[in-house]
């Protein structure tokens, strides 16, 4: 008897060996490998963690010295109004207007970029499982467009007062009102009207989350990016669609 319970022992620990065998081959297969494993608290900590890690980056690199100017990706070039003449008041000699307003817009984006830390920290702190699960397993730019939609009025709020402070002071706003006052003297031309503070702070906003979707693509299509153990195994958990 004791045989027969030894015997059964074993094929009963061969087979339930060969069964975690087959799922952990399956898994890596299909590229959910320790999906099993994670439970609602670890998936939200891994997503904050790497949402954190995914804004502080994309923070940085706009916030440095060109971080706007010298990107061709995000750089803030004239308002339509101007883009449309451009060309013609550079035929004036307002080139070097042009080029040093151009330059302050961007120093002003810039400065203005710290501000997102606190504004993006206070979104992902209130973010519930639901949302963490919807990005996790959303596409590649679901963290992106959840910030969007959670913080851009916020963002936009603290962004203004500093860009327009930044244009007035370096002079970029008289540079703006001395060319469409110029162009508006011309003859037979449709006249334009003030709007860079508000252009500035919105095209600001559109390559700080610009930025923020590549730092979130390197994170999901990356493991060279999941700089912790935690990413590592929240994010290898995800098959990739």
């Amino acid at each position: 008897m004791k045989k027969i319970l030894i015997v059964f022992m074993i094929l009963f620990t061969t087979g339930l060996s060969f069964s975690f065998s087959l799922r952990e081959r399956f898994n890596r297969i299909t590229g959910r490998e320790n999906t099993f494993q994670l439970d609602d608290a670890t998936i939200i900590r891994g997503l904050k963690e790497a949402l954190n890690i995914g804004t502080d980056n994309a923070v940085k690199n706009v916030h440095r010295q060109d971080g706007y100017f010298m990107n061709q990706a995000i750089k803030i070039l004239l308002p339509p109004s101007l883009q449309k003449v451009e060309r013609r008041l550079r035929s004036l000699g307002l080139g070097s207007y042009i080029d040093d307003l151009i330059l302050k817009m961007n120093r002003g984006a810039e400065k203005a970029a710290i501000k997102a830390v606190r504004i993006f920290f206070r979104a992902i702190t209130s973010m519930t499982f639901t949302d963490a699960k919807n990005i996790l397993n959303g596409p590649d730019d679901a963290a992106t467009r959840y910030f969007e939609n959670r913080t851009r009025p916020a963002l936009y709020a603290e962004f203004f007062p500093i860009i327009k402070s930044v244009l007035d002071e370096v002079g970029a706003t008289k540079v703006y009102k001395f060319l469409v006052q110029r162009y508006n003297k011309l003859p037979f031309v449709k006249k334009i009207h003030y709007e860079l503070d508000e252009w500035t702070t919105n095209k600001a906003l559109d390559g700080l989350f610009h930025m923020l979707a590549k730092e979130e693509l390197k994170i999901r299509s990356h493991a060279a990016f999941r700089v912790t153990r935690l990413l590592q195994q929240v994010f290898g958990s995800i098959r990739r669609r």
